[in-house]
């Protein structure tokens, strides 16, 4: 068979393989795993790989309610706006996490839609937004009058917990979003790398504030990881309105074919 030909088992109609969607050509069309043309075989590989991925999210859900009680509670009880705005972060990262992990629980179950989805994707986006001024404004004023966070041997356990975790969960659902070609998952991947690299800089900024004493590299750890969320909101705003504009272009489509 000549390299880049489909193979005898795959889909006529979108081009998928038996044990993989990431040669599928009718992404839009398949919403879930009800709309799905593929042969039987494939789309018990599918449902087991969502299993896969739901399993996934389930455990980044625990570890994520971990990072909120953990980061937020020790936060106010040191007085660490590093830990507050990583808190704040792994919040809106968990709210998204769940609605991610109910896109794939309606996909495996072959029902739904995906309406709920999109509103929660825009409360997380707005939420993003309004962490920065929550958290950078109480920094600003707690720096300039002085306050000098303490340090905290939990908040670099949590720290590290988090610099261990999340590559095995970024890999995770970075593989099993694109076998299957979701790409709630595959978003989610990045918000797990984007949480380690938050978490890096929380470590450092802890562990130098904790064993040398530097107070303010509480405070450069807050600008770095409020960097990091800034950064997060803009991404996921464009991302709503990418997903729009196809949408738009998706019926305009569906329009012009019904009509000819």
């Amino acid at each position: 068979m000549a390299f880049g030909a489909y193979s005898s088992s795959a889909c006529q109609t979108c081009g998928c393989s038996e044990t993989s969607c990431e040669s599928c050509q009718t992404v839009a069309d398949c919403s879930n795993c009800a709309s799905c043309c593929c042969s039987t075989p494939h789309q018990s590989w599918r449902h087991v790989r969502i299993g896969n991925g739901i399993r996934i999210e389930y455990l980044s859900s625990a570890w994520m309610t971990i990072e909120v009680l953990g980061s937020i509670g020790v936060g106010l009880f040191a007085g660490s706006f590093a830990l507050l705005a990583f808190g704040g972060d792994s919040l809106i990262e968990l709210i998204s996490g769940l609605a991610v992990l109910s896109g794939l629980r309606r996909d495996s179950s072959r029902v739904g839609s995906v309406l709920d989805s999109k509103r929660t994707e825009q409360f997380t986006s707005l939420l993003l937004f309004a962490l920065i001024p929550v958290i950078g404004l109480g920094a600003v004023y707690s720096y300039l009058t002085g306050l000098k966070p303490e340090g905290s041997p939990l908040g670099i356990v949590i720290a590290i917990g988090a610099v261990i975790v999340m590559p095995y969960l970024y890999v995770q659902k970075k593989r099993i979003g694109r076998e299957t070609r979701s790409l709630a998952l595959s978003m989610d991947a990045i918000e797990s790398v984007t949480c380690l690299f938050m978490a890096t800089a929380l470590l450092g900024g802890l562990l130098a504030e904790y064993f040398l004493g530097l107070w303010w590299a509480d405070y450069l750890a807050t600008g770095v990881i409020l960097a990091f969320v800034a950064r997060e909101a803009v991404e996921s705003h464009h991302e709503l309105h990418q997903e729009e504009s196809a949408a738009h272009v998706e019926k305009w489509r569906c329009t012009c074919r019904a009509n000819h």
